[in-house]
């Protein structure tokens, strides 16, 4: 799984602000010529991150004059924090976290669509009867606390009686409850329940229109100061997500050296899993690769009504398609 920034990590984000203009430049040349820079992943090593692992195992990067080093992120790595200080040249987050990031002055800008879609969704239990989100009414769902799209479906129902419990992390809890209900990504714990014989059935966030982008982001001073850098590392990951999901074999096997837990069957599922909904592509043609400035005024639409953003501000100061595929 790899759970985006939240609204309240953005926050303690704010006790840096003052700081940010000591931040330091990783980026510089090695002794062979190449420039070396830094990804900080949203999550351990797993196939969600693949393309950025197969750009790096292919020779992509390289062959772009880049010498790359992925870092793994987890649950208190907070991508956003450590990008805009400096300590990472390029993080993983979504499109709505940049959004309030920059409404709170950390000049954050997303320069490339990890996913088209978010695989974030609500787990539930097929014998529960619940099969869209209105039916969460009256329910508790265990997720990471001060999540947007929690905010978002809760003014779009109009739910009254939903409650929160923190989220663990694994599956555990839904196995032994048939009533549990949890935050999951599609492509992760659904796996680690069908393995044990149990049904599951998953609300997909994006299908309630909660549906940013998953995105890679820089700070606005990196980009400005070294746009080559970031225009090598924007083609060589797209370069690198495309023949991922293509075939998956060679950043497989990275992943799971980086991480043994993952492995070939898990990955194997979340693949798949990306696949099939066509999170990487999206589902009309076309997609890949690109932003729709219409879908990112829609987000920051949804972000105004809960009051999350309260600034009259363009979205398009948080994204540049400048280096996109054309």
């Amino acid at each position: 799984m790899a759970y985006p920034g939240l609204f309240t990590r953005l926050l303690l984000v704010l006790t840096l602000a003052g700081s940010a203009a000591c931040k330091k430049d990783t980026a510089k040349n090695t002794p062979d010529g190449l420039t070396a820079v830094t990804l900080l992943t949203d999550w351990y090593p797993q196939p969600e991150h693949g393309g950025f692992y197969n750009a790096l195992v292919k020779g992509y990067y390289k062959e772009a004059g880049l010498d790359v080093t992925i870092l793994p992120g987890g649950p208190n790595v907070f991508g956003i924090q450590r990008v805009a200080v400096g300590n990472a040249d390029f993080g993983m987050s979504t499109g709505d976290d940049i959004m309030v990031a920059n409404e709170r002055k950390l000049p954050l800008i997303a320069v490339g669509p990890t996913m088209q879609h978010d695989p974030q969704g609500v787990m539930v239990h097929p014998e529960t009867g619940i099969t869209d989100f209105p039916q969460l009414e009256g329910k508790n769902i265990a997720m990471i606390p001060g999540s947007l799209w929690f905010l978002y479906l809760t003014k779009k129902y109009g739910w009254k009686n939903v409650t929160t419990s923190p989220a663990t992390f694994n599956v555990a809890n839904f196995l032994s409850d048939p009533h549990y209900i949890q935050q999951v990504f599609v492509t992760s714990e659904p796996f680690f329940v069908q393995k044990t014989g149990q049904t599951l059935r998953v609300l997909l966030l994006r299908d309630a229109g909660f549906d940013p982008y998953r995105v890679f982001f820089t700070r606005r001073d990196f980009l400005e100061k070294k746009p080559e850098v970031v225009r090598a590392f924007v083609g060589a990951s797209l370069r690198g997500w495309k023949d991922y999901m293509a075939d998956p074999t060679a950043a497989n096997e990275e992943i799971h050296k980086r991480n043994p837990e993952m492995d070939t069957e898990k990955m194997t599922y979340s693949w798949k899993a990306l696949q099939d909904g066509k999170f990487i592509d999206g589902r009309a043609p076309g997609q890949f690769g690109k932003f729709d400035p219409a879908r990112w005024r829609k987000q920051y639409e949804n972000l105004r009504s809960i009051g999350v953003l309260t600034e009259d501000a363009d979205p398009a100061r948080s994204y540049t398609m400048e280096f996109l595929p054309k």
